[in-house]
C-alpha cells in the first residue's frame, strides 16, 4: 500500500513564507512525485474557530483566501483532495471518542498548546476547544488513515499527541488506526522561518510575515525593513551573518543560478558572505539581491492566484467536490471505529440475537 498524505492549514489569514517553506513547498513535491495512494489537504476552519469563535466572519473570509493560497503555489485538484474541515461532521465524532483516551494533565503538557496559550493571552480564559485542538488534529489525521504528515516542526508535538492516541485505541479496540510520522523541511532553518524582525518565528499574528499574495512593492518595503547586524553600521565595518535575517533568508530561497543572474560577481552565498564578514559590502546591496531572489520565487505564485481570483466559483466548486469526497472517507472509517467499539449497534446481527438468547 502506498502512503496516504494529510496536511492542511487554519484559515485565519493569508499563508506567508514560513508556511511555504516549512510545509507548502513540501507538498507540491509530494504530490508531483506521485508516490502515494491519496493526498488530504485540509482547510481548518474548525480549528480556527476554537481561538476566533466570536468572529466567524474573520474565518468565512479567509477560508477562500487559504484556498486561493494552495491553489497558488501549484497544488492541484486533479491530484489531491481539498477539503473543509467543518464540513466533515465524522471528525467531530472521532474527537468525541478520542477524548477519552487523553487526561487534561497530558493535554495541558503539549509543548506546542503551552505556547499558543502564553501567545493569545489565554493563562486565565482559556476556551475548552482551544485546549482540546490536539485531539481533534488527531482525528483529523486518523480519520483519514494518513501515514504521513508534512509539517512545520513546531507541530511536531502534536503528531506525538496523534501515535499516543492511536497506539491506547488500538490497545483497547484491537487494530484500527495507523500511527503517523512528520515529514520536516530538509533545511533545518526552513522549519521555523523567522520572522522580518528577527523574531523567531514568522506568524500572521506578529505582524512579522511576507505574504505569498504580497505584490512586489510590499515584498521590496518589507526586505529593506528587515533586521540586520545592529554593528554593521557603515559599508566598510565587517559584519555578522549569523543571527543576520536576510542572510537567514538567502539560506533559504538562494540557489546558484541566482548569483549567475542576478549577482555575478559573487560565486556563491559563501561568497558573499565572506565579503560582508570582511567588510566593505552593505546592507542594502544584500536586501536588494534577497528581493530579487524573493521576487523569482513569488511571480509565478502570484500569476496562478491572478488566474484563480478571477473564477472564485470554480474555486467553491473545488472545495465542495473535495469536500464530499472526504465526507465518503471518513463515513467508512466511523463505521470501522465503532464496529471495534462495540457501538455499531444497528449493524451488529449478532447483537440482538445473543441478547434475546439472556431472556429464553
Amino acid at each position: 500500500m502506498k502512503d496516504i498524505i494529510l496536511t492542511g492549514d487554519r484559515p485565519t489569514g493569508r499563508l506567508h513564507l514560513g508556511h511555504y517553506v516549512g510545509s507548502l513547498k513540501n507538498r507540491v513535491i509530494m504530490q508531483n512525485e506521485g508516490n502515494y495512494d491519496r493526498m488530504y489537504i485540509m482547510i481548518a476552519d474548525s480549528q480556527a474557530l476554537t481561538d476566533n469563535f466570536d468572529n466567524p466572519g474573520k474565518i468565512r473570509e479567509n477560508l477562500i483566501e487559504v484556498a486561493l493560497d494552495y491553489l497558488s503555489v501549484g497544488l492541484d485538484p486533479e491530484k489531491v483532495t481539498f477539503f473543509v474541515q467543518s464540513q466533515v461532521s465524522e471528525l467531530t465524532e472521532l474527537t468525541f471518542y478520542f477524548l477519552n483516551l487523553v487526561t487534561l494533565s497530558r493535554l495541558e503538557r503539549n509543548p506546542t498548546v503551552k505556547s499558543e496559550i502564553k501567545l493569545r493571552d489565554f493563562e486565565t480564559s482559556l476556551p475548552a476547544g482551544f485546549l482540546i485542538y490536539p485531539v481533534s488534529q488527531a482525528a483529523d489525521i486518523l480519520l483519514f488513515d494518513a501515514n504521513i504528515v508534512p509539517v512545520g516542526e513546531d507541530q511536531e508535538p502534536m503528531l506525538e499527541q496523534a501515535r499516543e492516541i492511536a497506539r491506547s485505541f488500538n490497545h483497547i479496540y484491537g487494530d484500527t488506526f495507523i500511527e503517523p510520522k512528520a515529514v520536516l523541511p530538509e533545511a533545518k532553518v526552513a522549519r521555523r522561518m523567522p520572522g522580518i524582525d528577527g523574531g523567531a518565528k514568522m506568524s500572521k499574528s506578529l505582524g512579522n510575515a511576507i505574504y505569498l499574495a504580497d505584490d512586489k512593492k510590499t515584498v521590496k518595503k518589507k526586505v529593506m525593513s528587515m533586521y540586520t547586524d545592529p554593528d554593521h553600521i557603515n559599508i566598510e565595518d565587517p559584519g555578522k551573518v549569523e543571527g543576520n535575517i536576510v542572510f537567514t533568508y538567502l539560506d533559504v530561497f538562494s540557489k546558484a543560478e541566482h548569483f549567475k543572474e542576478f549577482l555575478p560577481e559573487y560565486e556563491n552565498l559563501d561568497a558573499l558572505k565572506d565579503h560582508y564578514r570582511r567588510g566593505g559590502l552593505g546592507d542594502v546591496k544584500v536586501k536588494k539581491f534577497l528581493i530579487k531572489v524573493l521576487e523569482d520565487e513569488l511571480e509565478p505564485i502570484r500569476q496562478r492566484r491572478a488566474l484563480y481570483e478571477k473564477d472564485l466559483e470554480k474555486v467553491f466548486t473545488i472545495l465542495e467536490e473535495g469536500t464530499a469526497k472526504a465526507r465518503e472517507a471518513g463515513r467508512a472509517k466511523v463505521e470501522e471505529v465503532k464496529k471495534a467499539m462495540g457501538i455499531n449497534y444497528f449493524e451488529d446481527e449478532k447483537l440482538v440475537k445473543s441478547l434475546q438468547e439472556k431472556y429464553k
